[in-house]
């Protein structure tokens, strides 16, 4: 019980830094066929994260609308607004930035399963509405989140009128998932350290040479959107400085993201951060869950700048507008990518189609962004989930301002 107790007293981020140290030194010395509980250690992590992540958003979702006594319409619409215009503007400026700094890639083959792309945006509108209504049970099983959350807030309109035992009870739920996944967050050094193993057992130093620049491209993006596009987005809205507040949200939700890798999984840091905040838990309950679905402005901006990358590399001739549809595109798409680790890779042979090219080529493209994934997925969750609980507080912010309550912005 001691040791537990020094364990959990160690801040978790320099558990997980002293797990991705140990875990890439393990990598260079150990190959990886005899590393296979090494790899367990990660894949174990990964799997529990995405089975309980869906069953949080359901239970969640239905509980806060369920308990909800009333909820600000007009909050609510402002953070939807708010998740969708950074997301736009987020893939508007990787579009800028892959123009400027045009990076030729290096294919390496890939194994992928090119059958389950979707051929173009008439399709993925397609599969979008169909899927909305897929079975509730299948898309928990998936991790088909677009129709869990439509279920989620069905159930939970339909259960307003319930009883108190009965609300009580789908909070229970949703209390003991959100701590389940809390328990194994405390885990996750192990699990960082199986995952930083296997990537460089398997990849070596390779992953830092052949796609350095792209990682930079990436990352800088994702950096400049977080730490430059949102803040100003907020200060704008709020008419007040966001910074401190943004600093925040990088520190308690931004961190445990990058190393989780999943927006989903994220959600209890968020919710407790909301909470620090003195946010009301009627709108923030809905919000949080709602933007780890369509909050994905890291999406945007891996889907636009591995695409536009492809294109150079083959010397496609595009013009501006082209490059735009596709800011637009990938901004419906990213919100199609589940919360979960290495989404919006998949999108990437769809935003591909647009400008002709080959199938086989985009799959090789993705096959990039697995190799890469291990620093471009963790910088964008780590964007999409901060960006969740910092536009949720600014919208409520807001709310008070009109309210006359500005003084109990606070943050």
């Amino acid at each position: 019980m001691n040791l537990v107790k020094k364990y959990v007293g160690i801040p978790l981020v320099l558990r997980i830094a002293i797990g991705l140290v140990i875990g890439a030194l393990l990598g260079l010395a150990i190959p990886a066929d005899s590393g296979r509980f090494l790899i367990l250690l990660g894949e174990l992590f990964i799997g529990s994260l995405k089975a309980l992540a869906p069953i949080l958003v359901f239970v969640l979702i239905i509980a806060s609308i369920a308990r909800s006594k009333h909820i600000e319409g007009k909050v609510i619409r402002d953070i939807v607004v708010l998740y969708m215009l950074t997301t736009l503007i987020a893939a508007v400026i990787a579009v800028i930035v892959a123009n400027i700094w045009q990076i030729k890639l290096v294919f390496p083959g890939s194994d992928a399963d090119y059958s389950s792309a979707p051929s173009g945006i008439g399709e993925v509108l397609y599969n979008f509405v169909l899927g909305i209504f897929s079975n509730p049970v299948a898309a928990i099983a998936n991790g088909q989140y677009i129709s869990i959350l439509c279920w989620a807030c069905i159930f939970g309109v339909i259960l307003k009128k319930s009883g108190d035992v009965t609300k009580g009870f789908l909070q229970d739920v949703a209390d003991c998932v959100s701590k389940t996944i809390a328990y194994v967050i405390q885990l996750a050094p192990f699990g960082i350290l199986g995952i930083a193993y296997t990537n460089v057992a398997t990849n070596g130093i390779e992953i830092f040479t052949n796609y350095g620049l792209l990682i930079v491209e990436l990352v800088g993006t994702m950096i400049v959107t977080s730490c430059i596009i949102n803040p100003i987005l907020g200060t704008f809205f709020l008419k007040r400085n966001t910074y401190p507040l943004l600093w925040r949200c990088l520190k308690k939700s931004a961190i445990t993201a990058f190393f989780t890798r999943s927006s989903a999984a994220n959600i209890p840091m968020n919710m407790e951060l909301c909470k620090e905040l003195g946010l009301d838990e009627d709108i923030y309950s809905v919000t949080i869950p709602l933007g780890s679905v369509i909050n994905m402005d890291g999406a945007a901006v891996v889907i636009t700048i591995m695409t536009l990358s492809t294109v150079f590399t083959l010397g496609i001739q595009t013009s501006f507008p082209m490059m735009i549809l596709l800011s637009v595109i990938a901004t419906l798409a990213a919100c199609g990518t589940s919360g979960v680790a290495g989404g919006s890779l998949m999108l990437i042979p769809m935003a591909c189609s647009i400008f002709g090219i080959p199938q086989n080529i985009a799959w090789q493209v993705v096959g990039i962004g697995f190799i890469i994934g291990v620093i471009q997925d963790s910088f964008e969750t780590a964007l999409n989930s901060s960006g969740d609980a910092f536009f949720t507080a600014v919208a409520e912010f807001k709310d008070r301002q009109r309210k006359g309550r500005g003084n109990e912005v606070v943050f």
